[in-house]
């Protein structure tokens, strides 16, 4: 097959699909080719009537006791057959109404939420919750406010590991961060690696704006990669790293061993790195913040959320109502129509 034919078998497939009759739209238009054949089905089934043989009765008394088929009922027979038919295919053609596809101007990015889940996190100066929940709950609550953006999770301590790659679907990562639990990684705090594995994710990623949004409560202390050499590698990539640090000011109720009533606490000095996360932030474009409490960060989200804006263009589906019902009544009906007049005027099918 050349390939004009294959474009102009294209073009009549666009045109059928975009084909309304009385406000519907069909699933399987091209069926709707099939209702051409109706006229030469009528026109066939006529001239095979008019070609029928006449039957010769020796007795006339016979045939006027039998059952008499009028003119009338044998010109509307093959029309209610064709009814019928034609009910079916319109059916079959699966007509739907309300369903259309608009172009919309939305906001769409790319965001890699990078947690820290170091034993830290479990420090309780969020009263009456540890960092941990408040991270966990407030994460969520950004989530939720997506629309077209896709979003990953990575978690890190010691180490780093992707929860969620940049998806859509939002119910997973909300799945995967209430699923964050402190203990999950070897502990520790190796911010270079988080920003490089969260970046690996980000840096092929199809969105015009890429962001990473890097949480964490403590002081780069493990990992072999640098955080601002990961943090160059980032923004060469186009990525903006948001850094937000975690934990009052002073002294923190900070886990630091178990006893026989759980995790034991004592009270030690807040520590971050803030002139880091600082530097992390500007290397890329970003904005360095800091939550001290659980107001804070809520209150930090809702800034990156407005600070990340890029207009993509999206479409919109609106759900199609099913409209098979109907014509497949008409048809079913037309048929019980044509079955009645036989039997009403004895005449086979």
């Amino acid at each position: 097959m050349s390939t004009d034919s294959l474009g102009m078998g294209a073009y009549w497939r666009e045109q059928l699909e975009a084909l309304s009759l009385f406000g519907l739209s069909f699933g399987q238009p091209t069926v709707l080719l099939l209702l051409g054949l109706l006229p030469l089905w009528l026109w066939w089934h006529h001239r095979r009537d008019r070609a029928q043989p006449t039957i010769a009765f020796s007795r006339l008394p016979v045939l006027a006791d039998g059952p008499q088929p009028s003119l009338h009922a044998r010109r509307w027979l093959p029309r209610l057959r064709a009814l019928a038919m034609g009910g079916l295919i319109v059916a079959i053609a699966q007509p739907r109404s309300g369903a259309r596809a608009e172009r919309v101007n939305s906001d769409g990015i790319d965001i890699a939420l990078t947690i820290d889940i170091s034993s830290s996190m479990l420090a309780e100066d969020f009263q009456p919750q540890n960092r941990m929940e408040v991270a966990r709950e407030k994460l969520k609550r950004f989530v939720m406010g997506r629309k077209t953006d896709r979003v990953g999770l990575v978690a890190f301590s010691g180490e780093a590991l992707t929860q969620v790659p940049l998806t859509t679907d939002y119910p997973v990562v909300l799945a995967a961060i209430d699923n964050l639990q402190v203990g999950q990684l070897e502990d520790g705090t190796a911010i270079g690696t988080a920003i490089a594995t969260a970046a690996n994710r980000l840096r092929n990623s199809p969105g015009r704006s890429r962001v990473m949004v890097l949480l964490t409560d403590g002081e780069n202390n493990r990992g072999a990669i640098d955080p601002r050499t990961a943090a160059q590698a980032a923004g060469a990539f186009g990525i903006r790293i948001y850094t937000i640090g975690v934990g009052s000011e002073g002294m923190a109720p900070v886990p630091v061993g178990r006893g026989l009533f759980g995790l034991r606490y004592e009270n030690r000095p807040v520590k971050i790195d803030e002139p880091l996360l600082t530097e992390i932030a500007a290397t890329t474009g970003g904005k360095y913040f800091r939550a001290k409490d659980a107001a804070a960060l809520q209150a930090i989200y809702e800034q990156i959320d407005r600070l990340e804006r890029s207009a993509v263009e999206a479409k919109a589906f609106i759900r199609y109502t099913e409209q098979f019902r109907w014509p497949l009544l008409f048809g079913v009906v037309a048929l019980v129509g044509e079955l009645w007049l036989r039997a009403r005027r004895g005449m086979l099918p």
